[in-house]
């Protein structure tokens, strides 16, 4: 493992210049691209469908340190979809499989472990070491925790989500202001419980959840790099099924609890 190198040095190994050589000859990347990557800090919440594929390709790319964050052990189920774990593995810590996996694909990358239950004191502490969180859970109340606290703490968030056949992704970048929505600009409550099926309710094609983390680690990657478009204030929606994406333009809701003109909601305190 390697400390965090800043993205003005451009001092690549022989080894790293090999590794990373098909981005470096992408003229939107390059030397200097690379470099931001080595720098970078990503803390990925939750180690399962989503998180594996979006931890292998952030490892494989040279993201520098790369946080991981659950409190889940591996379970046999878990493997049809979570593709980072494996089967010797069973029983251990979802953070420590991923970790490993992460690790010996690319020896250059930190990867930093945090087993625990994300809670409004969890995200206090850990959002300000990253520069950007990326959301792979698949509960309510944790998708909004991370939402709010993003916005709170000045972070971007890369979110998306999965269910049977189907799956969204969007970028929330609402702290750097209008017109950027927020979390909350698309799903203003949490569903009743119940309402809304979890995967293990309602089943999940484990390949859906690999295209949306690998998604999810695009769009992580070009906002680290600052090319193309975001998708900030954007949502995409694919349906495997019909083999069809959509796009769906998302504003930023002046009336908005956590974002809006007369935000009412200005600290975690709802979460604890």
């Amino acid at each position: 493992m390697t400390a965090r190198r800043s993205a003005d040095d451009l001092d690549f190994t022989e080894a790293e210049l090999s590794r990373y050589s098909r981005h470096i000859l992408l003229a939107e990347v390059g030397a200097v691209g690379q470099a931001r990557l080595r720098a970078a800090r990503v803390l990925i919440v939750g180690a399962g469908g989503l998180g594996a594929p979006l931890g292998l390709y952030l490892a494989a790319a040279g993201v520098g340190t790369i946080g991981v964050l659950d409190h889940d052990r591996l379970e046999l189920s878990n493997l049809q979809r979570q593709v980072a774990h494996s089967t010797d593995r069973i029983g251990q810590p979802k953070v420590e499989s991923l970790a490993a996996t992460l690790r010996a694909l690319n020896p250059e990358v930190t990867v930093e472990t945090h087993e625990r239950r994300l809670d409004a004191a969890a995200a206090l502490e850990l959002f300000p070491r990253y520069d950007l969180i990326c959301d792979g859970t698949d509960n309510f109340p944790t998708r909004f925790l991370i939402g709010d606290a993003c916005h709170l703490l000045g972070k971007p968030l890369v979110s998306a989500a999965v269910l049977r056949f189907e799956g969204q992704l969007s970028l929330f970048a609402s702290h750097l202001g209008p017109p950027h929505p927020c979390h909350r600009c698309l799903h203003p409550e949490p569903p009743p419980p119940g309402l809304v099926p979890s995967c293990s309710e309602a089943g999940v094609l484990g390949a859906v959840t690999g295209v949306m983390g690998t998604l999810q680690a695009t769009e992580a990657l070009k906002w680290i790099l600052g090319i193309g478009e975001s998708l900030s204030g954007r949502l995409i929606l694919w349906d495997a099924l019909d083999a069809r994406f959509r796009t769906v333009r998302l504003k930023r809701d002046p009336a908005c609890a956590l974002c809006g003109e007369g935000a009412t909601i200005r600290d975690l305190s709802a979460h604890r």
